[in-house]
């Protein structure tokens, strides 16, 4: 299968995240799609390793740190939700701002 296949997908994957960060107004499918931005960055990692000028495992150990990062990420966001859950009973986005007060 040619890099061109791998980059296309991930392409398709980061779009679709971008699109949900952009419109969703619920903080988990923001968080949700977060993620899938995430593991778009990891498919070109892996592709870059796989068909770079080197074939060598730096983009496959560069993944497993953004795997590490990405799930303490979601854990922090989703104990940051459960908290303002609990105060204001609402995981909507435009609302986040009024935990500060």
């Amino acid at each position: 299968m040619p890099v061109t296949s791998y980059l296309a997908l991930s392409a398709i994957l980061f779009s679709i995240g971008l699109y949900g960060v952009l419109t969703k107004r619920n903080a988990v499918m923001v968080l949700f799609s977060i993620e899938l931005m995430l593991n778009a960055v990891n498919v070109n990692l892996v592709a870059f390793s796989k068909y770079g000028l080197y074939a060598n495992l730096t983009g496959h150990i560069f993944s497993l740190f953004t795997i590490t990062v990405a799930a303490a990420e979601a854990a922090v966001g989703i104990a940051i939700l459960i908290a303002f859950y609990r105060n204001k009973a609402t995981t909507e986005a435009d609302k986040i701002n009024s935990m500060k007060g």
